[in-house]
């Protein structure tokens, strides 16, 4: 049952707890507005990472990293993308890959607030971990993980990092 980190909207700074918090995944997934290539050079040295860039991410880093990635585990079809919108009115990225693709988990950053909704219109799971780092408009930094198994996420796990 792979165990899987979820980290968005870092801006340039990692939390040092993330590593304590992140000990046993198997992989971390990162959402975008990574800030600096030396966080994600760091997060790949801890653990096998994923990324997709986000919107203040460096022009260099959008030319190395995807927009987005269709990730299969255990029988689930995850979409990571830095911005998706809000659940069931996706912005057109989203919506003409859900009409061309079999999706379960949307996962996303931008918005800097958790979110766990269940999207019964297109029968989707949406995730959002929240910000991670120190810039932005929220009070609180978090990050998520997930355990997946046989076609479904056993457990969630919203982990609060702080005040900002």
């Amino acid at each position: 049952m792979p165990v899987i980190g979820l980290i968005a909207d870092t801006h340039g700074y990692l939390d040092p707890l993330v590593f304590e918090k992140f000990e046993d995944c198997d992989e971390i997934w990162h959402l975008g507005d990574i800030g600096a290539e030396e966080i994600l050079s760091q997060l790949k040295a801890f653990k096998a990472t994923k990324a997709v860039y986000g919107n203040i991410d460096s022009q260099e880093m959008q030319w190395k990293l995807p927009e987005k990635e269709i990730i299969e585990l255990e029988g689930l079809r995850f979409l990571l993308i830095h911005i998706a919108a809000k659940p069931p009115k996706y912005n057109k990225i989203v919506r003409d890959i859900l009409n061309t693709e079999s999706i379960n988990v949307i996962i996303c950053g931008h918005s800097h607030k958790e979110a766990v909704v269940k999207d019964r219109e297109n029968n989707i799971v949406f995730l959002n971990p929240g910000a991670a780092g120190k810039q932005g408009f929220h009070q609180r930094r978090h990050v998520m993980k997930i355990h997946v198994d046989n076609k479904k996420i056993t457990n969630l796990e919203l982990i609060k990092l702080g005040n900002k």
